[in-house]
């Protein structure tokens, strides 16, 4: 049955999604009150950092000490209206207009729904709420049965699901809806307030596009965007003051392409566009939910899944492959596995999560890109030279059997550790080898638990 207000929750400290109502304020540890003390500034995209290390090298309150069972736990919750798929996210010293300041959590569901919370929960309510559906004018979330998927990834609708990212200079808040309007389906951009959730820069805008091709739902030679089978699941990277965008597909229900969409932070004008595949099909930026890279010069990463691939033959298809962009979303480089046909026909994208981008290495190979995809290859792969196609090896540092069941996540990182966890698996610690190699390094103490024997190199 559709969505309806407060059948879901979101829980502080907690960034997940929940059927049940948790409408009582909870709080399990007033030591850990203190965490409105520190200066972190926020958590303003997904995994923290362009890089996507997931780390906040700024804590200051929590250690090993005080994060333990007797005295961390969950502080509170507040009920918000539907499913969440997108990290929520948090602005540090907020003035919320007639309320004061406050450290700010922003939270998006699948009802199309944007809330501000206090980070801190003193403020039980949402300091500020935001909606973008009118069922009483016929514009409501996507029904998950239009989509066609079978099984369908979501509950009843689908609304906001990428991760949305803020602009602290400007104190921006982007996100992507998607609607159904009276029978049409629509994906709009836009650019909240942090403050207020007000709409800004003359927005919102609809989201579309077109390419030449004659691959899948093409019409007279030009593949347009289609928001009936394109769902926006990466999170939202702001970088060279562009907003980008990517999309991916509801269930592989086709036809559907891998898009990338550029849009002007300060204008919301659309100023990049890249089709994965298309002159083929699928290829679709999913990862997970993670975002594109970005690294210091500001190239940009992301990894497509199984699709079209056709580079290696003079084409314009790129299926299951890492992709070096510039800001204009020009391709500077790849890499795509030598099994990539099978990868494709198999359902085993690549492109299963995001890619993490190490500090600086010492040894051979200084710039590394690191992910691992639903065939449990975890793939090392080499910045200053990706790599392109080889069907008799992968041109790529290292390749490392991981999980046996494959990998629907992306890795983290802290201190020379990458972590992985494979689907219905442990989670996996990999230590850095000279900075040329990586190996399975086993978890401490009473988490060894979480440790399984996996060998890099």
């Amino acid at each position: 049955m559709p969505a309806t207000r407060n059948e879901h929750s979101f829980s502080g400290r907690v960034f997940h999604w929940s059927l049940k109502l948790l409408a009582v304020l909870c709080l399990w540890s007033l030591s850990v009150w203190l965490v409105h003390a520190q200066s972190y500034s926020g958590m303003l995209t997904w995994h923290n950092d362009l890089a996507r290390t997931g780390q906040n090298l700024q804590e200051t309150v929590l250690t090993p000490t005080n994060v333990n069972s007797k005295t961390f736990g969950k502080l509170f919750s507040f009920p918000v209206d539907g499913q969440i798929f997108g990290q929520p996210l948090y602005v540090y010293n907020v003035s919320i207009p007639g309320k004061g300041t406050y450290n700010v959590i922003y939270v998006t569901t699948e009802n199309d729904s944007v809330y501000a919370f206090d980070a801190d929960g003193g403020n039980t309510g949402a300091l500020w709420y935001e909606s973008f559906i009118n069922p009483g004018k016929g514009i409501t979330p996507i029904p998950c049965a239009d989509t066609g998927a079978n099984p369908c990834p979501f509950a009843s609708v689908i609304g906001i699901t990428g991760t949305p990212v803020i602009d602290p200079s400007s104190g921006t808040l982007y996100l992507v809806a998607a609607t159904k309007e009276n029978g049409a389906y629509v994906n709009r951009l836009h650019a909240l307030d942090i403050a207020t959730g007000a709409e800004k820069f003359g927005g919102p805008v609809q989201i579309e596009a077109s390419v030449p091709g004659k691959g899948a739902g093409s019409k007279r030679g030009i593949i347009s965007f289609d928001a009936h089978h394109e769902l926006q699941r990466a999170g939202l990277l702001l970088s060279n003051t562009i907003v980008y965008i990517a999309w991916a597909s509801f269930g592989d229900v086709a036809p559907f392409h891998g898009w990338i969409l550029g849009y002007s932070a300060a204008s919301l004008a659309r100023a990049a566009v890249f089709n994965s595949t298309p002159n083929g099909s699928d290829g679709g930026v999913w990862q997970s939910g993670g975002a594109p890279s970005v690294d210091a010069a500001g190239s940009i990463y992301l990894i497509t899944g199984n699709g079209t691939f056709d580079i290696n033959k003079e084409g314009s298809d790129w299926g299951d492959s890492f992709l070096k962009f510039d800001a204009a979303l020009e391709v500077q480089d790849y890499f795509t596995p030598s099994d990539q046909l099978k990868l494709s026909k198999n359902d085993l994208d690549l492109g299963s999560g995001a890619g993490l981008l190490l500090p600086p290495q010492g040894g051979k190979f200084p710039d590394e890109i690191i992910s691992a995809g639903k065939q449990g290859l975890i793939y090392v792969v080499n910045r200053a030279n990706l790599g392109k196609f080889n069907a008799h090896k992968n041109d790529v540092i290292q390749t490392v059997r991981g999980s046996a069941n494959g990998y629907w996540s992306s890795a983290a990182y802290w201190n020379n550790r990458v972590y992985l966890s494979g689907q219905s698996d442990f989670l996996s610690q990999y230590a850095n080898i000279a900075g040329i190699a990586f190996r399975e390094a086993s978890l401490s103490g009473a988490d060894k638990v979480w440790s399984h024997t996996v060998n890099f190199g």
